[in-house]
């Protein structure tokens, strides 16, 4: 993974550029990378979470799709 870099410009604010600097870091992921890596996770756990997540998305997505089924949509 490669460096986050922000150019100062001359007349920029330390509160702009740190600004600049923490949505370059949100929009890259590196704050979600974080986090994950804050503490060891066994592979088991990682594996049950990943098959909650999937089964919640397909619960979400059949809900909705029947709901709209129903009303004619």
């Amino acid at each position: 993974m490669t460096g986050i870099e922000v150019v100062v410009g001359a007349d920029e604010t330390i509160d702009q550029v740190l600004r600049r600097f923490k949505k370059r870091c949100n929009l890259s992921g590196l704050n979600r990378e974080m986090r994950r890596h804050e503490y060891y996770e066994k592979p088991s756990v990682r594996a049950r979470k990943k098959s909650a997540i999937a089964q919640r998305k397909l619960k979400r997505k059949t809900k909705f799709s029947s709901a709209n089924r129903r009303e004619g949509r």
